[in-house]
Parts: structure tokens; sequence; C-alpha cells
């Protein structure tokens, strides 16, 4: 796989820090372009607008744009998941109506790291807003594998690393070292002639990661110094005291329970968990078993890593699924997808008897390395009993440390508060009960909550010099990705699936003189989801005989209009079907002419 994802350098002088520093970037941008008029919000050249355009009030599909002058600056672009009633729905991605609108005044989408909450809506995203995209060479390596299913080529991809400095116009751009449960994770600081903007990212303080590569805190700590003017902070695990536990606690685990299974290991873990699954390889290694890669996504990220060189081991090591039974039980590791328990993914496959490749036999292992995200717990309780029915010695979080978060925990976020001694804060990536406990966390270390504010998607606040106020709303909100479908299924849809869902749907077929409206065939009643028609002979029997008595109240009133033969059957049978049943299902009139 050839990602070809290096920029040309050239030196640019920055004067955001005490002692110059020199930094790698493709090329300094024209910010000469003619401004398109977008009436809200009104913009001033002596303020910075912050919009955030979604991750608040939920948990993923992070976007939020920094607008200076003519400028605007995109940071991330996720997707989220589809909640539970969200029938059918396979992804949602933001509404980016505003940058649309906007097009020529936004300088590029900058990205912290490469989880698909942060970059995951890009390959809709840049179908309609083609703009110069800036990360590490990790996070593109894993964007460059989902725009090439997307069949985009044409995307600029600028690949940046921890102290590089992008500037364009008057704004500087400075990527800065942090933890994450994923390599090459940046916070982002946007200098400005009125302040700077301190993005923290998602972000975890290891002092012991596995690529041994700590966060900056000491730049973070200069800038503060300097004098931050706003830090929108994330806020995932405000809720948790204390401190996060270092992922290098994770691989003694996995060595203690890989030196005690006696068959097959299978280890469940997230894909983009880059330094996770080097950890499993390690254990593998020790104990001199095969490992094998089940899972499309886990199939690419890790050859994306190992070509960037953010995994390491032998090529010996590694074996194909389809090889695993030419070994000993024993002698075999598996790494698969499916820590959330999606139906699709390849260990609820597995645990169901339906993987093509890997059927749980008794005495295997296999290791959840991950924790429910928040509305899952249901779907992963489901697997794990399945695992357990088919024989597996099943290790989750609440049995052994098999998994650590990613996210800081209220230490943590007290330390970057502490360090970056920010003049206004915006609690961002949360529900609002996160976004409202790390204002409570901010002001119990002296931050005036005038100077907080939590923020809804949409809404636009606006940063001056002594100042920060909500100032207007931009459009804000999700759009649904079905299939190949984009936005082609909205609010209506859902609530009519959701009506299906529930009560199912009644569909009556009549046949009716084109001259007299008489009935010539019908009506045939057809029922799914609502009863079953053997075992509801009367009650079928009773809705045939109410479309009669319709039609033929009105072939005495003379109506042969469709929609109004069609509205008078569905008032009526909605009416006795409730009375019968205390249900109310779709019902869909069909008349045919002949």
């Amino acid at each position: 796989m050839d990602l070809k994802l290096e920029s040309k350098k050239e030196k640019v002088d920055s004067k955001s820090t005490s002692n110059k520093r020199e930094s790698s970037f493709k090329k300094e941008y024209n910010t000469s372009k003619k401004e398109k008029t977008f009436k809200s919000p009104k913009r001033e050249h002596n303020s910075i607008k912050i919009i955030p355009l979604g991750g608040l009030n939920e948990v993923g599909k992070n976007i939020t744009a920094i607008e200076y002058k003519n400028d605007i600056f995109v940071i991330d672009c996720g997707l989220k998941f589809p909640d539970d009633d969200m029938f059918g729905i396979d992804l949602v991605i933001p509404d980016i109506t505003y940058l649309i609108k906007n097009k020529e005044r936004v300088r590029g989408i900058f990205l912290t790291h490469g989880h698909e909450d942060h970059l995951g809506a890009l390959p809709y995203i840049l179908k309609q807003l083609n703009v110069p995209v800036f990360g590490t060479k990790l996070t593109l390596g894993i964007l460059s594998v989902k725009l090439k299913e997307h069949y985009i080529d044409y995307a600029e991809l600028n690949v940046v690393k921890p102290k590089d400095i992008v500037k364009i116009g008057n704004v500087t751009m400075e990527f800065i070292k942090n933890n994450h449960s994923i390599a090459d994770a940046v916070s982002i600081a946007i200098h400005t002639p009125i302040g700077i903007i301190f993005h923290t990212g998602d972000f975890k303080i290891d002092f012991t990661p596995i690529d041994g590569e700590i966060a900056d805190l000491g730049r973070i700590a200069e800038l503060g110094r300097k004098g931050i003017i706003c830090m929108l902070g994330e806020s995932t695990n405000v809720e948790k005291p204390g401190y996060t536990i270092s992922e290098r606690v994770i691989g003694k685990t996995f060595e203690d329970i890989f030196g005690k299974a006696k068959s097959r290991i299978i280890v469940a873990t997230f894909a983009s968990n880059v330094h996770r699954i080097q950890q499993i390889i390690n254990a593998a290694a020790m104990y001199g078993r095969k490992v094998a890669i089940s899972g499309r996504s886990m199939e690419n990220i890790t050859g994306v890593a190992k070509e960037l060189g953010y995994i390491q081991f032998d090529d010996n090591v590694l074996i194909s699924i389809d090889e695993i039974n030419r070994w000993a039980p024993e002698k075999i590791v598996i790494i698969t997808t499916g820590t959330q328990g999606e139906p699709m993914s390849a260990l609820a496959r597995m645990a169901s008897g339906d993987h093509k490749k890997v059927s749980i036999a008794p005495g295997d292992t296999v290791i959840l390395s991950a924790t429910p995200i928040p509305g899952n717990e249901k779907l992963v309780s489901k697997v794990i009993n399945k695992l357990f029915k088919s024989g597996a010695d099943v290790i989750y979080e609440s049995l052994a440390k098999v998994h650590v978060s990613g996210h800081a925990c209220q230490e943590e976020l007290k330390l970057m508060l502490a360090l970056a001694k920010p003049k206004f804060f915006i609690p961002i990536h949360g529900e609002f009960r996160h976004l409202k406990q790390h204002v409570d966390l901010a002001a119990s270390l002296g931050i005036d909550r005038k100077n907080m504010v939590i923020m809804e998607c949409g809404e636009v606040v606006e940063i001056k010099e002594n100042s920060i106020n909500k100032i207007g709303t931009v459009p804000s909100g999700q759009i649904f990705v079905d299939g190949l479908g984009v936005g082609d299924v909205g609010n209506i849809v859902l609530k009519d699936r959701k009506h299906l869902s529930q009560d199912g749907v009644l569909t009556v077929v009549v046949t009716i003189d084109s001259q007299n409206g008489s009935i010539i065939a019908g009506p045939d009643i057809i029922s799914r989801g609502f009863v079953y028609v053997r075992e509801s002979e009367k009650l079928i029997e009773n809705i045939r005989d109410i479309v009669k008595e319709v039609l033929r109240d009105c072939e005495e009133d003379g109506i042969t209009d469709w929609s109004t033969l069609k509205s008078n059957i569905k008032d009526n049978l909605r009416n006795f079907l409730y009375e019968k049943t205390k249900r109310r299902p779709m019902i869909l009139p069909i008349i045919m002419e002949i």
C-alpha cells in the first residue's frame, strides 16, 4: 500500500514562541479569495468566532469551525454511530451547510487524531467541500484508506508533526503532541492577533506511553504563560475522579493471560488502537504464538500502521486468517473487531457460529479489550453470553484490567486547565451533563463562571479581548447515511420506520370497476408485523367488511377520487383496529381500476 503522504517542506518563522522554531509545511496559503456573503453571523475583524457544528450534547460527530476575519479553520470532521431509534441508518455525519455557503473562506480541515468520531465524515464531506486536510502521518494514513474506498483521489493531504506550524494569512496553526488511545494524536493552538485559541483534542496524560513520546506539557504551559484567550477542552471522562491508568499496564495483563491460556486466544479491540495491537503482538511473540487478523478495518489499519512504522513486529509472527487451522490452537492468537457487539462484526459472527473462518471452541480464551460505548451494553452482553455458551473463557473489563480509557479523568483535566490558564473556557466533546460538570471543575480552579460558556451545536460564540458572548446560530444538525444514500433519509422516514417497527403494516388491496366504482376483486388483506393472518381470521374478515362498506358508501355518494377513497378506508380501519387491538399499524390502501 503506497500512501505517499509526505508533504514538501519549507521553513516558516513562528512568532508564537519565545525561541524561533522551524516547522515543515507544504506551502503558505494566499487568503485573498473573494469573500462569499452569509448574513449570520455578522463578521467583525476584532473578534474570533467559535462555531461547533457537532460533538456537543452528543457522543461523536466532532467538528468545530474557528473563524477569524475572512478565514474559517475547521477542527476535525467526525461521524457518530446511530442511536437505537435510527432504524436502518448506518452512520450520522454533521450538517455543514454553513461551511458550504462559505466554502471560499474555508482554509482547511485540521485533524487532531485518527478516530472515526474525528475524521470518519471526511469521505462524505470532501465531496461537497474539497479543501486541504492537515494531520499527522498515521491520521492521514487511516484517512487515505477510507478515501480510497470512496474512490476519492483528489484530496489534498498535508502531513504535519508535533511542533509543526502552519501559517495561513494572519493565523498560525500549531500542532502539539498529546497522548490518547491512538498514536499520533495532537492538540492544536490557533494563534491569532487577538489571542491563542487552544483546542485540546481528545487526550489523556500518560507518563509511560507505549511509543515513549510523552505529551508536550511544557509547550502547553509556555502558551499558558504567554496567554491563551480561550481553551476548548474535551469532557468525555469528566465524571471520573483521579487519573486515567497508563496504556502500558495493559501489556502486563496480556502477558499474564497469554501465559496461562491453554488453547487459542481471541482478542477483540478497537482497530484504531495501534498501541493495544502492538502489545497484543508483543505478548503473542513472547509465548511463541502466531497472530492472525480478522475484520476489514483491523486489517486496513494494522497494514497502514505497520507500513508507517507505528507497529513493529517480525513478518513471521503474522499469518493469514486462512492459515490458523495449520497450527495447533495453543500457538494461535486472533485479533479481531467487534468490541461493541455489532451484529455483523467479526466477533459477533464468531459467537453466533456464522463466521466463515473462525468458530469458537471449548477452551478458547476470548478477551474483550474495550469498554461498551453508552447504549451498546446490551449488545455486548449478548455477545459475551453467546461466547460463554460456546465454551469459551471470556475476559472483559469487569474481570481483569484488559482496557484503559484514552480520555482524561478529573485530575488530568484540572492539570490541563492549570497549565493552559485560559481566560475563557468552552467545554466540548460530551453530552450536556459532561459539559456542565467540566464547567464546575474549571470553576473549582478559580475560572470565573462568567468567562465560561456551555454551547450547543450551531451556536456562535464571539470572543473579543475582554468578552465572550453567544451572538447567534448557523445551520447545523445531522445527516443520515443509509447504504449509498446520504441525506435522503430524514426524520419523516425515520418516524415511519419507527411506526412500522412498533405496530407493523396492514395493506388493503382492492380492484374496482372504473365505470361504476363497484368492487371487482378483493379486498385482500396483507399483514406484516401486525397480526398473523391465519390466526386472526375473524379480525381479517371484519376488516374486509369495513372496507366493502366504505367503498359502497363512497359509490352511493358519487365519490370516485382515489385519495378520498384511501383516506376514508384508513380513517375507518384506524379507529376499528385501535378499538379491537389497541395498536395503530400503518395502513396502506391500494386501489386498482379496470
